[in-house]
């Protein structure tokens, strides 16, 4: 996977170097030779990772890292920092600036290009969220204002054998976050599975392989975004290379410092949750799309797919489908003689009824106006009428109360239904058929079922 890579340093020769490594595996490469100015490409040529260089001067690494995480639209791009320096303290003010990981010069080819292909997975995700989301916003299905996050502290699965190491890496954890232990691979895999803001396994265990545990929390759709961030010797170098190919997000090396895996835990910890949004208001803008938002009941849109795929069924040799379609009688007098606000009342106190009176497999809808339909699987006509006649009954049977409960209204409903006969049938002839019985159910005075024959 190729991927657009800002290399940030005031050194040329640095920049020329990187430049001539990432431009031979076929990466494109931005330059830049100073802070503003790579915050300034940052912003217009959105690039899918940034290596910036720590010292630089008038506005360092750690500055621009910051200042990019800082705005909302690059705080998403990952930022590697590159340092002659191995200090501990650099590492962590790096990672609470909003790095996502450091190289040390000179830099191990190997371990770069591990790392930038791990990067370029994840941005890949994070971006195509984001075209999503920001397609749902363009079409009016999210609202505008962003949700909170939720804090940074978050569930934490210790994955280890080695005793006085995890319960180390839990007490630091948990003087901001809710971490647990778990020495066993089988009892971790179970635990995993459940709410996990992120995993922390030693990939040195004893008892299990570590690198397989990783492996498989990716191959396990209940798991797979799960962030990952493993316990590594640096020293073992192609071990940490196989954790970064199989989709470990971060790698903590050993012995293991207290300030460095907070500051990652809690990255990671940060970008789960900017995930977990941009995934949440995706499955809501897709709910909205075939939701009707004054009835809560699935839209005309939804229920033509379901039907189509159930009449395939039936003309395939399968059970039949049947279909109710409702008009609330007289439902002009109402919005006329009350207003609108006391006609959505009555609609959506239908629309409870409704749903109350049909069975688990049916597909109460609400098809426009005050017409509503229901799909029926698996149902001969003479099982739809008799629902049906249940849901006139209910309606009928007691008043409506609108208006905070001082009116109560006489509500009835006629209802047409019909059934498939075949092959030939289809879904529009289908529902032309319970259409034309509710027209003559309404001709014959309102409040009563006729069901049409095919």
């Amino acid at each position: 996977m190729s991927a657009r890579i800002l290399v940030v340093d005031d050194i040329e020769a640095n920049v020329r170097l990187l430049e001539a490594k990432l431009t031979a595996e076929y990466y494109e490469v931005l330059t830049a030779y100073d802070g503003p100015t790579a915050l300034a490409m940052a912003a217009a040529e959105r690039p899918d990772i940034v290596l910036l260089d720590v010292m630089m001067p008038g506005m360092d690494g750690f500055q621009v890292c910051r200042r990019l995480k800082d705005d909302a639209e690059t705080r998403h791009l990952p930022v590697v920092l590159i340092t002659a320096l191995d200090g501990r303290s650099d590492r962590v003010a790096g990672l609470e600036a909003g790095a996502d990981d450091f190289l040390t010069k000179p830099i191990d080819d190997v371990m770069l290009f591990a790392r930038v292909r791990s990067l370029t997975r994840l941005k890949a995700v994070i971006d195509e969220l984001r075209e999503r989301e920001a397609s749902g916003r363009r079409m009016g299905v999210i609202a505008g204002a962003a949700s909170r996050l939720g804090g940074s502290g978050g569930r934490i699965l210790i994955v280890d054998d080695n005793d006085r190491q995890a319960q180390r890496v839990c007490a630091e954890l948990a003087i901001e976050h809710r971490p647990v232990v778990e020495a066993g691979y089988d009892n971790a895999l179970m635990t995993a599975k459940g709410r996990v803001d992120l995993v922390i396994v030693n990939t040195g265990a004893r008892a299990f392989d570590g690198l397989r545990f990783a492996a498989q929390l990716r191959s396990d759709e209940a798991t797979r975004n799960l962030p990952i961030l493993a316990i590594v010797d640096f020293d073992e170098r192609a071990r940490v290379v196989k954790a970064l190919e199989i989709g470990v997000n971060d790698i903590l090396a050993r012995p293991i410092d207290p300030g460095e895996l907070s500051a990652r835990a809690k990255t990671q910890i940060r970008r789960k949750r900017y995930t977990d949004y941009l995934r949440d208001n995706l499955d809501h803008s897709l709910e909205l799309a075939v939701t009707d938002q004054l009835t809560g009941l699935h839209n005309r849109r939804y229920m033509q797919g379901q039907l189509e795929a159930l009449m395939r069924r039936s003309g395939a040799g399968g059970e039949p489908v049947a279909v109710l379609v409702i008009d609330i009688d007289h439902f002009k007098k109402i919005n006329d003689g009350f207003g609108h606000d006391v006609g959505d009342e009555v609609l959506r106190e239908f629309a409870v009824r409704l749903a109350s009176n049909v069975r688990a497999i049916d597909l109460p809808v609400r098809h426009g106006g005050e017409e509503f339909v229901v799909v029926m699987p698996d149902t001969a006509v003479e099982d739809a009428q008799r629902i049906a006649e249940r849901i006139r009954l209910h309606v009928a049977g007691s008043p409506f109360r609108v208006m905070g409960g001082q009116e109560l209204l006489s509500v009835t409903i006629s209802i047409g239904v019909a059934a498939s006969h075949g092959p030939a049938d289809n879904p529009r002839s289908l529902l032309k058929r319970a259409d034309e019985a509710v027209y003559e159910a309404k001709s014959q005075g309102r409040n009563r079922v006729i069901t049409r024959a095919a």
